[in-house]
């Protein structure tokens, strides 16, 4: 399976050693805790493989004791957590919204599903339970940071889900204020959008998420991590974006020449540090899920933020300015 920001790159190398904060240490501690069971020479992020079991597509590529073809899905809850091994207790690496698809390769007796995203290729355990057959391809996504699903027509219902921005729907019918999905649930018109629907500044998009809670691996307006609010916000612009802020920092724009001159800043460029991102705002502000002293999506100076982050991460590795397409 190949997907659009992997046309740069086959695959990114494995990475070293895990440093021992989060904000720096993201990137380095998922690949490390998949190495056990991944093949050594692939990213295990992104590579539908274990020792015991690897993708069908990948015969010949990876060593593996049986490969098996997979099994399409969608998510049916309204988001599922993707975990580096089937256990609730284990590390969180992302989040899957309703409605995105999901190749399945395996599901354990204990109701782990084990397969890979299609939208950002990202491999990992899922709860089972939070997946469905693949149906009618969504019309619809969720805009506003989150809304309820209502069981009727009528705000005084207690709300049967919540959903947040990002999520998918197939909507059947519009029903006064609401739009009525496939299932029967009511959300409101207001904090929909068609799913053809595309943002243009996607540093608004990120700068509605202020005050979010810091998340490890989280993607929803519940919690949110570094290069989750970059996604998120890339994602809703139509602009196809990794997860990890090591695929981001190789995928993305171009490097400026100069990245310690601060006044080349503009907006919407991406600062760079090992292990962490941040969207400029402007040439002075940037906004980032900051897991150092703020443990949320916060704006803050450009100095305050690289002389807060210096002792922990070191200096900024690379600012990257994306170009129109």
């Amino acid at each position: 399976m190949r997907f659009d920001w992997m046309k740069r790159r086959e695959f990114v190398a494995l990475l070293g050693s895990a440093v021992a904060w989060p904000l720096a240490g993201r990137a380095e501690q998922r690949a490390e805790a998949a190495v056990e069971t991944k093949p050594i020479g692939f990213d295990p992020r992104i590579t539908p493989a274990r020792r015991d079991l690897a993708a069908k597509h990948l015969v010949g590529v990876v060593d593996a004791q049986r490969f098996v073809e997979g099994k399409a899905y969608q998510v049916g809850a309204s988001q599922a957590p993707v975990r580096v091994a089937p256990s609730h207790e284990a590390a969180l690496l992302t989040e899957a919204l309703k409605g995105e698809r999901m190749t399945i390769y395996d599901v354990s007796e204990d109701g782990w599903a084990w397969g890979q995203l299609a939208g950002d290729g990202y491999v990992g355990f899922v709860p089972a339970g939070a997946l469905v057959a693949p149906g009618p391809l969504p019309t619809h996504k969720v805009t506003a940071l989150r809304t309820f699903v209502f069981p009727g027509p009528s705000i005084k219902l207690p709300p049967a889900e919540t959903l947040s921005f990002g999520c998918q729907l197939v909507v059947a019918r519009m029903d006064g204020p609401f739009a009525m999905t496939a299932s029967g649930g009511h959300v409101p018109v207001l904090h929909l959008a068609p799913i053809e629907t595309i943002e243009t500044d996607f540093v608004a998009v990120a700068e509605r998420f202020l005050g979010i809670p810091y998340l490890w691996g989280g993607k929803t307006s519940l919690g949110v991590d570094c290069s989750g609010l970059v996604q998120l916000a890339l994602s809703a612009c139509g602009i196809p974006c990794p997860r990890d802020t090591d695929m981001q920092e190789q995928a993305l724009g171009s490097a400026l020449a100069r990245p310690h001159a601060l006044k080349q800043l503009r907006r919407g460029d991406l600062v760079f540090w090992k292990g962490h991102v941040a969207i400029a705002r402007d040439e002075a502000t940037v906004v980032h899920a900051n897991a150092s002293r703020h443990m949320a999506v916060t704006f803050e100076a450009v100095a305050d933020a690289i002389a807060g982050i210096r002792a922990i991460a070191g200096e900024v590795t690379s600012v990257r300015r994306l170009t129109p397409s």
